[in-house]
């Protein structure tokens, strides 16, 4: 039996997706798993996996195009069979005994169509339309058909009341989406901060200790990162309040520690995620920080690359910063951004000495963490930069 596929949903709240290219050519064989095509969401482009075995036939959508998610754009057939029609698919729609029931936001998209006699907007573009006051009748819709989609309402909302006829270069998926979600974090999460000044001279000596043993074994550099991922993750263990999640109602206990790690691309940031942290080696959390970072700026990440992140670090101490605040990714809990460690004076038994350190800011949201609890964990993490090997044994 014919297998359709479709355009997957790799996001909360996506509602089309643009084919970026097919991994495999029609009429190719393909087994269930194998890479089949590659899409690009507002968040990168990820590779999407076979959903069945067979021969891949009747593609209808060619690289380029951007498709409603759910939308069959080929199909995977036993040898020698013929794809599904689409008058064929309608008939089998009629007369099937147990229809699929449209899904909810399929309901909406026709309701606000009709509502907006021939102007075609997704649901969530409607409702961005209705909060920043765009007029729709002076949108160009980039979707299927002309629809009109939330990153055209975003990109409209933001040349609105321009005193000039200058047009501004247009924001990448990535960079709306990240003006979207930063400024919803920061208008409803409750975020406090707490900053401290550590000593980073023990830390140095993990990595020129443990930096030849990595590289021999695992074939890649161990950074100041990867010593932090492993000690952070490792802290987080001792403090699972800061691990845990806002939940609408209360508060949620994740059960792994997995550690979103903030990296620069092109066109904005990514957090793609080192599951169960705590209980990887430090040379594993190396070698897929490497993968990471490398498939991040290729725009190659995967669903799985970037979910199910429970904390965050951003060290921005590789461009020269000292100190920043971080935005808090809902619905994780805390964010801690790292800046450069530095020779600096401080004191030392009474006198002035120099020596290497680091500020590190942690941003937590209030409904999760208290003050206390921010600090106990920050001091946690303070240990384990002064005695590194020791956490990580």
């Amino acid at each position: 039996m014919a297998i359709s596929v479709v355009m997957p949903a790799l996001e909360m709240a996506q509602e089309t997706g643009k084919l970026i290219s097919w991994l495999k050519k029609e009429g190719d064989a393909v087994a269930k798993g194998e890479l089949l095509l590659e899409v690009e969401t507002d968040k990168a482009i990820m590779e999407v996996e076979s959903p069945g075995e067979g021969v891949l036939a009747g593609v209808k959508v060619q690289a380029g195009a951007e498709v409603p998610v759910g939308r069959t754009i080929a199909w995977i057939v036993r040898p020698g069979e013929v794809p599904p029609t689409e008058e064929a698919q309608a008939e089998s729609g009629r007369k099937s005994a147990a229809p699929v029931a449209p899904s909810a936001s399929s309901v909406v998209g026709v309701a606000s169509q009709a509502a907006a006699g021939e102007i075609k907007i997704s649901p969530k573009a409607r409702r961005l339309a209705s909060e920043r006051g765009v007029n729709l009748a002076r949108v160009r819709g980039s979707g299927a058909g002309g629809e009109i989609l939330a990153s055209d309402i975003l990109a409209a909302a933001e040349s609105k009341g321009a005193a000039s006829a200058t047009t501004a270069d247009t924001a990448s998926p990535i960079s709306r989406l990240m003006a979207e979600r930063t400024t919803q974090s920061w208008t409803t999460v409750p975020h406090f901060f707490v900053i401290r000044e550590v000593d980073a001279g023990a830390l140095n000596e993990a990595r020129q200790i443990l930096a030849a043993e990595i590289e021999k074994s695992c074939g890649v550099k161990l950074t100041h990162t990867d010593l932090l991922v492993s000690l952070v993750a490792r802290v987080l263990a001792k403090h699972p309040r800061m691990n845990a999640s806002w939940a609408g109602e209360g508060v949620r206990k994740n059960a792994d520690i997995n550690m979103s790690l903030a990296m620069a691309v092109d066109e904005g940031v990514v957090a793609p995620v080192i599951h169960q942290a705590d209980k990887a080696e430090l040379g594993t959390i190396a070698v897929r920080c490497r993968d990471l970072a490398e498939r991040a700026r290729a725009g190659k990440l995967r669903p799985a690359d970037i979910a199910g992140g429970t904390f965050t670090i951003s060290n921005l101490g590789m461009f020269g910063v000292d100190a920043f605040s971080a935005i808090i990714s809902p619905p994780q809990a805390g964010i801690l951004a790292v800046g450069r460690i530095a020779d600096r004076v401080v004191a030392l038994d009474g006198h002035p000495g120099i020596r290497p350190t680091m500020t590190l800011t942690l941003s937590s949201d209030h409904r999760v963490v208290d003050g206390a609890r921010a600090a106990e964990f920050m001091r946690d993490v303070a240990e384990a930069i002064g005695n590194p090997q020791q956490w990580l044994a």
